[in-house]
C-alpha cells in the first residue's frame, strides 16, 4: 500500500485539515529488505533526479578493524534490534550485528540507502 508522508498533525495531535491534494514528491517508497546472497543491487530515482542504490542482496561487507577495511564474506545476522525476527530472515539493517570471517561486526551503513554493507569488527574470531 502507498504511503503518504505529507500528512502534519497538532500540537495536540489531531491531524491537520488538507488544503491541497497528495503530491508524487510525498509519496514513501515500499520496503525491500537486504538479505544475504550473491550480491544484488538495484538503482532507484529519487526526488530531484538523483539516484539512490539499494542492495536486495549481499555477499561481503567491508569491515573496518584497527583502521583498515577489509571486504569479508557475510555468514549470518546474529542480532538485529530493528526487529528480533530480522535474524530468522537475515536482513542487514543498520545495527544488526552480522557474522563475518573475521568475526562478530555491528553494521554502520544503511544498506537499503546506500547500496553497501560497511561494518565496524566488534569481536575477534579466536
Amino acid at each position: 500500500m502507498t504511503k503518504w508522508i505529507g500528512l502534519k498533525r497538532k500540537s495536540t495531535g489531531a491531524a491537520r485539515r488538507k488544503n491541497r491534494k497528495n503530491k508524487r514528491y510525498e509519496i514513501g517508497s515500499d520496503y525491500i529488505p537486504s538479505l544475504i546472497g550473491n550480491t544484488k543491487k538495484r538503482e532507484i530515482r529519487v526526488r530531484g533526479g538523483n539516484k539512490k542504490i539499494r542492495i536486495l542482496l549481499a555477499q561481503f561487507a567491508n569491515v573496518i578493524h584497527n583502521g583498515k577495511y577489509s571486504k569479508t564474506k557475510i555468514l549470518t545476522v546474529i542480532e538485529n534490534r530493528a526487529d528480533p525476527h530480522f535474524v530468522r530472515r537475515n536482513i542487514i539493517t543498520k545495527g544488526a550485528i552480522i557474522k563475518t570471517e573475521l568475526g562478530k561486526a555491528v553494521v554502520i551503513s544503511r544498506p537499503g540507502q546506500n547500496g553497501i554493507v560497511n561494518a565496524k569488527l566488534i569481536e575477534e574470531k579466536s
